[in-house]
């Protein structure tokens, strides 16, 4: 669920007059609805996340301690603990708990957890022989730094300490063995063969008629988890975990096709070596940015909609509305990409 942060941007259709401000829409009916203010619209979405962050940031420090052999940890601490990572799995699995009246001390372990998984993917998704970045949130990626093989092995490394980090954290008294158990499933299927990994398989294959599985299985899949994740903490009942999946998902892919429309705005008078690396990788790369467009506000709609359904817990819902309007709008910084 990486995604850029800038203050100063916001997407509009570029056919139109400069001095005409159109959010992303793809209908007259999703339009007017974007033009009506939001239900998160008062909601303090900065001052929640950036709070979060810093519990987040002291909890994965103290989780994460360098011991024999030292460069192995050492090399796991240099992407989790990352400057300028916006802990977005964390973050939103906390907030599902919430929603459902759940304590976030309950959460906060696998909260963890989830971003020891999502800095294990973003390592291996680097690699030379993956997406080969030379850089991650504008620092040099793990392998740039410690090599190919410790890379490799940090990110290995990652996956089991997040599951138990779990099972050793989770207070028992607030979550039962059951549930632990159902939460690590529930992971386990996000990051494996029929998740996460099969969407890097396919991206690098890079098959032009993939785009949407890959971008719903790289990035959907962990959103779709971190949600879930925090409903189950907290005792939802299968159709809100249900409604909660199809959330996450909807918000994981929209934040990554906002990305790429912003990427390719940003790369416009740009060489053409330069524009076309990820070709074939995008809806926009593949589409343009019309169709992306189009498809960005079809997510925006899918993810309120399935929150319209907890209209019962009242303001607790705010904080996951917000999400979806700040994919859109990224009306705050929260770091670097």
């Amino acid at each position: 669920m990486a995604f850029l942060a800038n203050a100063s941007t916001h997407l509009y259709l570029s056919r139109k007059p400069p001095n005409f401000i159109l959010p992303i829409c793809c209908s007259a009916a999703a339009s007017s609805s974007i033009s009506t203010p939001t239900r998160a619209t008062h909601f303090d979405l900065k001052t929640y996340w950036t709070t979060l962050i810093a519990e987040i940031d002291d909890k994965l420090d103290e989780a994460i301690t360098v011991k024999y052999p030292e460069k192995i940890y050492e090399a796991m601490r240099y992407s989790v603990m990352a400057k300028g990572a916006k802990r977005a799995p964390p973050v939103m699995c906390i907030a599902a708990c919430e929603l459902f009246g759940g304590n976030r001390l309950a959460a906060f372990p696998t909260a963890c957890a989830l971003e020891m998984v999502h800095a294990a993917s973003l390592i291996h998704d680097d690699l030379p022989c993956m997406d080969d970045d030379p850089s991650r949130r504008g620092q040099p990626s793990n392998h740039t730094i410690y090599g190919d093989d410790m890379a490799i092995l940090a990110g290995d490394a990652l996956f089991p300490l997040g599951f138990r980090h779990i099972v050793s954290h989770t207070p028992s008294d607030l979550v039962s063995e059951a549930c632990i158990l159902h939460v690590i499933t529930e992971i386990a299927r996000a990051v494996g063969s029929t998740g996460m990994a099969a969407g890097q398989f396919l991206d690098i294959k890079g098959e032009p008629d993939a785009v949407e599985f890959v971008e719903e299985k790289k990035f959907g899949e962990l959103g779709a988890c971190s949600a879930v994740c925090g409903g189950l903490i907290a005792g939802a009942e299968d159709d809100e975990i249900q409604r909660l999946r199809t959330y996450g998902r909807a918000v994981g892919v929209l934040y990554q096709v906002v990305n790429d429309i912003l990427e390719e705005r940003m790369l416009d008078g740009k060489e053409p070596d330069e524009r076309k690396k990820n070709r074939g990788k995008s809806y926009v790369g593949v589409y343009g940015i019309e169709k992306a467009l189009e498809v960005a506000e079809e997510l925006r709609v899918k993810a309120r909609k399935e929150l319209d359904g907890f209209e019962k817990y009242g303001e607790r819902v705010l904080p996951l509305y917000s999400f979806v309007d700040y994919a859109i709008d990224r009306s705050f910084s929260l770091g670097d990409s």
